[in-house]
């Protein structure tokens, strides 16, 4: 495997290994704890995906994306959700414009918000779905269509989105096929008795985190360049395979709580974000080949949002990734053996 690594690579590892460090060091002056939301974050980030944050008000969410936007030389935007909230609001719409000259009236189209490159979605289930769609062509195109007419955003495009659990009064769930655009769907918990202490000194005592632009939107792009260079062995992609095919209830790999418990499972996005995601996870730890931990450390975050419970696993209170969980206990490392 040595002998096929690009002599440039070993060098381009130490940069990203660098890069990662310094903008999540950066993000850590603002933000208490979360370690593992944090590497989340800017796992998706790397690769080129969307992030789906979820979690009760008053964890930090939004915080955490401002902080990150603040790291990054990127154009940031921030939409906030809310009932009456309409497509145009997001993409923009053509407006009637008189020239101050000539008196003449003309359309012109007046960008929306969604024209950055680092979109932050606070409450994105907090407006209706017609309005969550409008997302859709931009989380997956990095473009949009007004009028018949194509505009496509700038590079490197993210959307960072929010949302609190379904189970709070005014929210709607996301459709399937726009959760489905998300890379990641991470959970931010409460924090702990020291994390909360740490963020009361902060944030009564006059403390002001000021972070600084460590990266710019080229050098991000670079990095999404460099993570698909790196090596998957055949062995280890055919059990991300697996592990994927055995969501799908009634399939050939699946397993016992998956047919018990899940109405639909993942699609192939899942699949491709498992290896993408195990990529970024193979640098992190300074090897050039992805490792079966690596692919089950970002199983979760990558098909948590892409498998939908039935009826059973919802009336009795099953939790995904309790699902997920017990799939990758049942499903072997290597193709045909023992579980």
């Amino acid at each position: 495997m040595a002998g096929t690594i690009d002599p440039q690579v070993e060098k381009l590892t130490r940069e990203f290994r660098g890069q990662f460090e310094k903008v999540k060091g950066e993000i850590e002056k603002a933000i208490v704890g979360h370690a593992e939301i944090i590497e989340g974050v800017l796992t998706a980030l790397f690769v080129g995906g969307h992030v789906l944050l979820e979690g009760v008000p008053g964890l930090g969410k939004t915080y955490l994306i401002r902080s990150l936007a603040h790291a990054l030389s990127l154009k940031f935007s921030r939409i906030q959700f809310t009932p009456d909230l309409m497509p145009a609001d997001i993409i923009g719409t053509n407006m009637i414009l008189e020239d101050p000259q000539t008196g003449r009236r003309e359309f012109r189209f007046q960008q929306g918000p969604i024209f950055a490159q680092l979109a932050l979605a606070d409450e994105i289930n907090r407006a209706t779905p017609k309005t969550q769609s409008a997302m859709l062509e931009a989380m997956q195109e990095h473009a949009v269509t007004v009028a018949g007419q194509r505009y496509a955003l700038q590079e490197p495009f993210f959307v960072m989105a929010t949302q609190n659990p379904i189970e709070q009064e005014g929210t709607y769930p996301l459709p399937e096929a726009q959760l489905d655009r998300f890379f990641f769907k991470l959970i931010v918990k409460y924090s702990t008795h020291q994390e909360m202490n740490e963020i009361i000194n902060r944030t009564t005592t006059g403390y002001q985190a000021e972070i600084k632009p460590v990266m710019q939107g080229e050098e991000i792009i670079h990095a999404q360049n460099l993570i698909k260079r790196i090596i998957i062995a055949p062995h280890v992609q055919d059990y991300v395979i697996r592990l994927v095919m055995a969501t799908h209830p009634g399939g050939p790999a699946a397993v016992g709580p998956t047919n018990k418990y899940i109405r639909w499972g993942s699609s192939p996005r899942g699949a491709q974000a498992v290896t993408l995601a195990a990529k970024v996870q193979a640098l992190l730890d300074g090897r050039y080949n992805v490792s079966f931990k690596d692919v089950e450390k970002v199983y979760l975050p990558c098909l948590r949002h892409r498998c939908l419970l039935n009826f059973e696993g919802q009336a009795e209170g099953i939790d995904v990734d309790q699902v997920l969980t017990e799939i990758i206990q049942a499903t072997p490392t290597m193709s045909g053996a023992a579980a």
